[in-house]
């Protein structure tokens, strides 16, 4: 795959929330997480319960070399490699249901904090397509990793069980997807080392109007909308297809 480097590639200006050249410093990698597959709820097994690992990791084209996903068919996979989540999504959690949720109960493999005081990575400031470069070009003689966006994280009933294992919850998960604040998965763009503490560089954005925050609006709305607000969103060839088939069935038909 093609990549780039966060200190030669050339200086690029995009039409981004963070209105500068890139690549761009954007934010520092706090925790890298990850998980064994071990018995849940309803007789299931899940690696969603996830612990910081201290050193670095090796990350390939299916994620984090230690960590394992349960149900394959719904996690894992090059195009659900690495996930993401705003730590705001606890934050409001937490305020809209009473509750003590801590950061890395709901199975995210990275969390960030912004630099500089530009705005934090979450979904009204990310985009699909974005590629992003965890660390400088090499960690420890390695390549550092780049990942790119490639969709939303779709919550299911497992964050539920997950939160409710102490307390009787609410359908938390369907409040999640309707406010669109699952964070996003990753295809691993470069093979590499990553672990916390590492900065976070913005090194490509393709798709400036792409953000997730729209994409979850366009998804959960009951309205069509023409075809010109729509189409661009299907040209995005690295937006995964089982949204792509979402977004078809919002246009307005002649």
């Amino acid at each position: 795959m093609h990549t780039e480097s966060a200190d030669t590639s050339a200086q690029k200006q995009t039409n981004s929330d963070f209105n500068t050249t890139l690549p761009l410093h954007i934010a520092n990698l706090v925790c890298v997480r990850a998980g064994k597959a071990m018995p849940f709820s309803r007789e299931q097994m899940s690696a969603i319960d996830k612990a910081p690992i201290k050193a670095p990791v090796a990350v390939n084209f299916m994620g984090l070399s230690t960590d394992e996903q349960a149900d394959r068919k719904h996690h894992g996979g090059p195009l659900k490699a690495v996930h993401q989540l705003p730590t705001a999504t606890y934050d409001k959690i937490n305020a809209e249901f009473g509750l003590k949720v801590r950061v890395g109960t709901l199975g995210e493999n990275l969390t960030t904090e912004a630099v500089d005081g530009l705005p934090e990575m979450d979904e009204s400031t990310v985009c699909i397509g974005d590629v992003y470069q965890y660390g400088d070009d090499k960690i420890n003689g390695e390549d550092s990793v780049q990942l790119r966006i490639v969709q939303p994280r779709r919550p299911c009933y497992k964050i539920n069980d997950q939160i409710g294992q102490f307390t009787k919850v609410p359908n938390i998960a369907a409040w999640v997807s309707k406010q669109g604040i699952a964070g996003w998965y990753f295809e691993v763009v470069r093979d590499g080392l990553i672990n916390a503490d590492l900065p976070v560089y913005l090194i490509d954005r393709p798709y400036p109007f792409a953000t997730l925050e729209t994409l979850w609006q366009l998804a959960n709305s009951k309205e069509k909308f023409d075809a010109n607000v729509i189409e661009p969103w299907l040209e995005i060839e690295c937006l995964e297809d089982s949204w792509k088939k979402v977004l078809a069935k919002k246009v307005v038909k002649d």
